[in-house]
C-alpha cells in the first residue's frame, strides 16, 4: 500500500510521513499465524506534517487531543488487507478531525399554532383523566 494517503480532495498525506510497524497478530490463522507479521500499526504525526495547512493542523490537534495518531489493524489474516484497513481508518479519523465545525443553531420560538395544538391535546388528556375519576 505504498503511496500517498488521500484524505479528501484537498489533503493528501505523502508516504514519507506515515510510519508503519508490523507484528504478529493474535487470533485465527492456522499454521502461518506464528510466522507472518499480519498486524499493522500506522502512525502519523499531525504536528510535524506539511500536508495540512496551519488552520486545519490546529483544528486537528485540538480535536485529536495529541500530536500523533496511531491506528492498529489486525482483523484480517492478510497484511495487505490490514494495511488497507489502517489507511481507511486513518483517513476517516483525519476527515473528522479537520471537518469544519457544524453551523450554530439559531434559536426559534414555537409557532402559535403548535403551542395551541399542544395545549389542546393537554386539555383533552386532562378531560379523559377527569372523567375516569369516581364521582
Amino acid at each position: 500500500m505504498p503511496g500517498p494517503l488521500v484524505v479528501n480532495d484537498s489533503v493528501v498525506i505523502p508516504d514519507a510521513e506515515l510510519v508503519w510497524r508490523f507484528s504478529r497478530s493474535s487470533g485465527p490463522g492456522g499454521q502461518g499465524v506464528n510466522t507472518t507479521d499480519s498486524r499493522v500499526e500506522l502512525s502519523f504525526d499531525v504536528s510535524a506534517t506539511t500536508a495540512l495547512p496551519p488552520a486545519l493542523k490546529e483544528r486537528a490537534l485540538d480535536r485529536l487531543g495529541g500530536p500523533t495518531i496511531t491506528i492498529a489493524a489486525s482483523e484480517y489474516r492478510s497484511q495487505l488487507r490490514n494495511r488497507e484497513a489502517a489507511c481507511q481508518r486513518l483517513a476517516q479519523r483525519l476527515r473528522e478531525a479537520i471537518a469544519p465545525p457544524p453551523k450554530r443553531r439559531r434559536p426559534t420560538k414555537p409557532s402559535r399554532g403548535s403551542v395551541e395544538r399542544r395545549i389542546a391535546t393537554k386539555k383533552q388528556r386532562s378531560d379523559v383523566k377527569r372523567l375516569r375519576r369516581s364521582p
